[in-house]
């Protein structure tokens, strides 16, 4: 298990490298603005990557995308009916995004939800304090922080344990709509 959890953290890091060096080479790039016009054009757009019909694949096969209050959340799976969104969902991902600007920082840059058969990941970057965080549960449960050069003051310890705070939230919260996706998809 911590093999495959330092594999998870690599691959984040190594992707957040990457991003970092794809935004400083196209410069100043609007990334939000661009995610929500392509959003704008099919709001409920279903994308199928290249993975082959194997039902043992960890990789989903399908995802949707839907547009809630300003933020994205990404229903990943196998088949349609994973990737159908209940009423208790679009809450529940409202009130993760008003509760984290109430308690956390309202100075924050939401990235997208992604809800998978068996985890969900969300990330963002508190601007003022020039932080990224990404909250897993899941297979790879956990926070993951990232910033170049943070000074570690008062400030930043107490953004540090705000973000666990309203972590213990985010798992209870999404830890419940995991378990109520799996009875449906088992009934």
């Amino acid at each position: 298990m911590s093999n495959i959890h330092n594999e998870r953290y690599d691959e984040i890091k190594s992707l957040l490298k990457k991003s970092k060096f794809l935004f400083e080479q196209n410069g100043q790039i609007n990334v939000g603005k661009d995610l929500e016009a392509k959003i704008k054009q099919d709001e409920y757009e279903t994308a199928e990557t290249d993975v082959e019909d194997d039902e043992d694949s960890s990789l989903p096969d399908k995802s949707q995308k839907y547009r809630i209050s300003g933020g994205i959340l990404v229903m990943n799976g196998k088949n349609k009916s994973d990737l159908d969104i209940t009423t208790d969902e679009k809450i529940a991902f409202q009130e993760t995004m008003d509760e984290f600007v109430n308690e956390v920082s309202d100075l924050v840059d939401f990235n997208v939800l992604n809800v998978y058969p068996n985890n969900v990941e969300w990330s963002g970057k508190v601007i003022d304090e020039d932080l990224e965080f990404i909250f897993t549960i899941g297979e790879d449960s956990g926070i993951y922080i990232n910033g170049q050069m943070t000074r570690v003051d008062e400030d930043f310890l107490t953004m540090i344990t705000k973000l666990q705070k309203f972590y213990q939230k985010f798992k209870s919260k999404w830890g419940k709509v995991l378990a109520n996706r799996k009875k449906t998809r088992e009934v």
